[in-house]
């Protein structure tokens, strides 16, 4: 005895599709395809338990500048406040990469791809992961703590530049 419901005809799916292409901006799909990068990032740094053999910092480098990328569009139509989360993600997500490029940690680790600053000067939060302790300190960051070591290498890598 099968039930199943009647599958919908061809003619009401492109309805449904013309549907969903009216509601859709260029603003949506990028945002879409922004967070879309910046988990793929993450995934290929292999920092979640389980995914340490899918680590490849080449293909991390290529979505934080593709996310990078997408940022300034995403910037001409919505409100700072919009964005903040999806800069915040992406600022970790750089922050992340630059420990373990700096650190020769995984495989293809990046050599520096241009020199760079600390900063890439889009106006952005720092951010940080969550776990991140130097935010939990008053004073300024490099009182008491010193350069990390991608700032004592002199060889951070910031995507686009």
């Amino acid at each position: 005895m099968s039930s199943d419901p009647a599958e919908p005809t061809e003619a009401e799916l492109r309805a449904a599709w013309e549907e969903q292409l009216r509601q859709l901006t260029p603003a949506d799909l990028i945002a879409q395809t922004a967070v879309s990068l910046i988990n793929l990032g993450g995934r290929r740094l292999g920092l979640d338990p389980g995914t340490e053999a899918e680590r490849d910092l080449e293909q991390v480098r290529d979505a934080i500048d593709a996310a990078r990328a997408l940022v300034p569009v995403l910037e001409r139509r919505e409100p700072a406040d919009a964005i903040a989360p999806l800069r915040d993600a992406l600022s970790a997500l750089q922050l992340h990469y630059a420990r373990l490029a700096t650190g020769g940690a995984g495989e293809g680790a990046a050599t520096g791809g241009g020199g760079g600053v600390a900063g890439d000067g889009s106006g952005g939060s720092a951010g940080g992961p969550p776990d991140a302790a130097p935010d939990a300190q008053p004073g300024p960051p490099d009182a008491e703590q010193g350069p990390g070591p991608a700032q004592r290498s002199g060889r951070l890598w910031v995507p686009g530049s």
